[in-house]
């Protein structure tokens, strides 16, 4: 897990979120409440949220702990809903 202060730092507005086996997720859209990544509104008009903690690493992408079908499954529609 990346520390949670550098990754606000690094996690920055369009960056791709890809999972832990380089799958492309989505974009975010911006970081929200402190702890949580907003993300681009998918082809149904609705944005995602993941927590930072699931961050590993951030470079020109920010690279998730698990794989793009578990992120989907655990994803959350509110920002009040996810589990970190």
């Amino acid at each position: 897990m990346l520390e949670f202060e550098i990754a606000q730092e690094l996690i920055k507005p369009h960056m791709r979120v890809v999972g832990s086996n380089d799958g492309d997720l989505a974009e975010v859209d911006c970081l929200e409440g402190g702890d949580l990544i907003k993300l681009g509104m998918d082809e149904h008009g609705e944005h995602h949220y993941i927590p930072i903690s699931w961050v590993t690493s951030v470079d020109d992408k920010v690279h998730v702990d698990r794989p793009g079908s578990q992120v989907k499954r655990e994803w959350s529609t509110s920002p009040t809903n996810i589990k970190a």
